[in-house]
């Protein structure tokens, strides 16, 4: 499942912005399309024809406005069928479907989340609560009296699941989010980088 309603208010236009000939939303798409066949994208409102027309998964528009990921995550795992999702944000082109498949190969009996940890600024750690593979069901059970109580924090969420932390400091760059104008402009860099 891939978030993409975020107003992107720091960045408009981000997800249709280019991310190596192909809007970051679609190279999101293509990055993690082999890690299952329940895939869809999650959007607060329409894609717009000519992103649609690149998107060939299930676009599902938020039941309720302006709840941000939860909302979002919410409203498509009511739609999904699968028992395990993985949920990543539409603003990181960096994550795979190898990195979902080693999150679900991690998943051991009883868990309800595999949520990868990595060393953040100042050394503390940070989950990634957008890189990560949820059970379905306890996610619904336990999201929905969350975003009821207008929290809407999907780190509250977690706190709830029985979750397992999985180090993932391998690659710090893996967990990059497209924010800003300067985070686009480093994208385009590492990309051109890659490509000469």
């Amino acid at each position: 499942m891939i978030l993409a309603g975020g107003r992107a208010s720091r960045l408009p236009g981000k997800l249709i912005a280019d991310a190596g000939a192909v809007p970051l939303v679609v190279r999101v798409l293509r990055n993690v399309r082999d890690a299952s066949n329940d895939v869809v994208i999650s959007s607060s409102a329409e894609l717009e024809a000519e992103l649609r027309a690149l998107v060939d998964v299930p676009v599902v528009v938020d039941a309720e406005p302006a709840r941000g990921p939860l909302g979002g995550m919410l409203t498509c795992f009511a739609t999904m069928r699968s028992e395990r999702i993985f949920a990543v944000a539409g603003d990181a082109p960096f994550v795979d479907a190898a990195f979902a498949r080693r999150l679900d190969a991690a998943w051991r009996a009883g868990d309800e989340a595999v949520v990868p940890v990595h060393a953040g600024a100042g050394g503390l750690d940070r989950r990634e609560p957008l890189a990560a593979l949820y059970d379905r069901a306890a996610f619904v059970r336990e999201g929905t009296p969350v975003a009821r109580a207008g929290r809407g924090s999907l780190q509250a969420v977690i706190d709830r699941l029985r979750a397992r932390f999985v180090r993932a400091d391998d690659d710090a760059r893996r967990f990059t989010n497209v924010n800003t104008p300067a985070d686009y402009a480093a994208l385009r860099a590492r990309l051109a980088e890659e490509t000469a």
